[in-house]
């Protein structure tokens, strides 16, 4: 992917502010949308959803174990978020595989940046994937 293209796919303009990251054979893809109706700006709430898909296009099966969040807000406060698993699972991925699922971010500002790395054990060594940065920008009324 040339780097104009990551950077599109990287929030380079208003209505690309998801991501997508390959690393390994493992595809990563993230798209991040505002919630207004579980958000109350005047008291400095904002929640954000995501959705990721994460495809096995490698030639063996992984299994994800862990994540590690970098979440930052318009102020700049940085909070890092890490857990095993995601959603409460450890989905394993057989090559053509792939799993989805739908979280949130809630962030006293209006907008900011996610970006982290999935833990997988691969059939003969664990390593780490990439999850490129997203957005989350609270769309205007």
């Amino acid at each position: 992917m040339s780097t104009r293209q990551s950077q599109a796919r990287e929030g380079g303009t208003n209505r690309c502010r998801g991501s997508e990251a390959v690393t390994r054979g493992i595809r990563v893809e993230v798209r991040p949308t505002y919630a207004p109706d579980q958000s109350h700006p005047a008291s400095g709430k904002y929640v954000f959803a995501y959705r990721v898909r994460i495809s096995n296009q490698s030639d063996q099966t992984v299994r994800l174990l862990s994540r590690r969040w970098l979440i930052i807000d318009a102020d700049g406060c940085e909070r890092i978020v890490e857990g095993d698993g995601v959603v409460g699972r450890q989905p394993e991925l057989e090559p053509g595989g792939h799993f989805e699922y739908e979280s949130f971010c809630p962030l006293e500002t209006a907008w900011g940046t996610m970006q982290g790395t999935y833990f997988f054990e691969g059939e003969t060594e664990p390593f780490e994937v990439r999850v490129a940065r997203f957005y989350l920008v609270a769309d205007e009324g």
